[in-house]
């Protein structure tokens, strides 16, 4: 049995599909197929407010090879979820009408806070059971906070600050006060340390950049500042050719950085766990849960 997950980001879409596995009643995912394509729509939408005609065309031959990718794989389900920039732009209502009736695949635009419930259904597994957690999760055009104590969810909180955004110049600093107030605020009742939790393309590049690969896939605040220096230090042409970044993580993996690291230090996390989970593990998550909700009935 195979679903299927796709995530249309502010930065780029990406597909999943994956297997379910089950071992002595507990299920697991195995990935068989993964595609990731720079659609970068909040390059329209955070200038123009709108989606452009050329990015409609791309997002419509992007998701027609990915509906024949699940066809090739007999995908059971899937889900299209959509978040910051198709949120925000003005045609996103008559593009999502158009695919739908040409490709029959509707695009669920989702909002800050379902974005955040989807991450957090998978991202709480992974958790210690006795500590407590601020999760990041950067995208291209927000960012999405949520405060954990002993896996149990306190807070969430959505912010329009994400790496698109930052790299367009677009974010207000207002947000930014914003987000920094709510963390504080959030961390007055918290007894004991707080450790970062992050999500995101960026933060796993960054992670896998570091000198502290580990089983533990944690890295210390220091050496994320460490490798954020590092990378910042090239040029745009660079990190394309001598780190080897793809075009469209190049220009935002900085912006993104310092995201990560500005709420890192508002809330005093000395170090970041990066468990390699995002919206798509989330999408998956939840179109297991509907099958077997159906297979109860």
């Amino acid at each position: 049995m195979k679903f299927a997950a796709i995530d249309i980001g502010s930065n780029a879409a990406r597909l999943q599909i994956s297997s379910v596995l089950e071992d002595e009643g507990v299920i697991s995912f195995k990935r068989v197929e993964y595609v990731r394509f720079a659609l970068r729509l909040g390059h329209d939408v955070f200038i123009d407010g709108a989606i452009s005609p050329e990015s409609e065309v791309r997002i419509f031959k992007l998701l027609q090879a990915y509906k024949l990718l699940m066809e090739l794989h007999e995908v059971q389900d899937y889900a299209i979820c959509a978040t910051s920039a198709m949120r925000e732009a003005v045609n996103a209502a008559e593009i999502i009408t158009r695919i739908n009736k040409i490709l029959e695949m509707k695009i669920n635009v989702i909002d800050g806070a379902r974005e955040a419930e989807l991450i957090n259904d998978v991202v709480v597994q992974s958790l210690h059971p006795q500590k407590n957690y601020l999760h990041i999760d950067v995208g291209g055009g927000s960012t999405e906070l949520n405060i954990y104590r002993n896996r149990e969810k306190l807070a969430s909180k959505s912010f329009k600050i994400g790496s698109v955004r930052l790299l367009e110049g677009k974010e207000k600093e207002s947000d930014w006060e914003k987000m920094k107030q709510w963390i504080s605020l959030q961390i007055v009742s918290m007894n004991g340390p707080i450790y970062a939790v992050g999500t995101g393309g960026n933060i796993s590049k960054l992670y896998n950049m570091s000198s502290e690969v580990n089983e533990s896939k944690t890295m210390t605040m220091d050496e994320l500042k460490k490798i954020a220096a590092y990378v910042s230090s090239f040029t745009f042409e660079e990190r394309v050719h001598k780190l080897r970044l793809n075009t469209d993580r190049a220009d935002v993996i900085v912006p993104a950085s310092s995201i990560y690291l500005a709420a890192m230090d508002c809330a005093g996390c000395p170090s970041i766990f990066v468990p390699d989970l995002g919206l798509k593990d989330g999408i998956l998550q939840m179109l297991y849960d509907r099958y077997k909700a159906r297979k109860k009935a």
